[in-house]
């Protein structure tokens, strides 16, 4: 198992390697290329080996955690269980959805609408032109 693990991020550190080498080859020099793609290596192996362990520490089954038995007097047995009905409102809805008749002291006529004053000014045309005037020199 320790062996499929390391032949494993080898070869994600490997691909990492040819990606940092090929993308700096055109660029660099052997050298510094080679260089850049063994930091590439070290790099991605580690992660590599770290995710490996990662998703092994969350996908191992839990041995020491057994299921305890719900008691009445202890608080271990808390959330152990979804009750996931619901309690029947159906009168409810059907009353909420049901139209209401129009209540007595309401309007009897219907809908009005709404007719606001118009914003229309009665104002000499020379006053208003003195405004503009005035608020151009400003």
């Amino acid at each position: 198992m320790m062996k499929k693990t390391i032949v494993l991020s080898a070869l994600v550190g490997m691909i990492g390697f040819l990606i940092t080498f090929l993308s700096n080859f055109g660029h660099n020099l052997l050298g510094t290329s080679l260089i850049r793609g063994f930091y590439a290596f070290v790099i991605w192996f580690v992660l590599a080996c770290l995710l490996r362990w990662v998703l092994g520490f969350i996908m191992k089954p839990s041995d020491s955690v057994e299921p305890a038995a719900p008691d009445a007097d202890s608080q271990e047995g808390l959330g152990n269980q979804l009750d996931i009905s619901t309690p029947g409102e159906d009168q409810e809805l059907i009353d909420l959805l049901k139209p209401k008749p129009a209540e007595g002291g309401g309007n009897a006529e219907g809908f009005q609408p709404l007719q606001p004053p118009k914003l229309v000014s009665m104002k000499d045309p020379e006053e208003l032109a003195k405004a503009v005037r005035h608020l151009k020199e400003e």
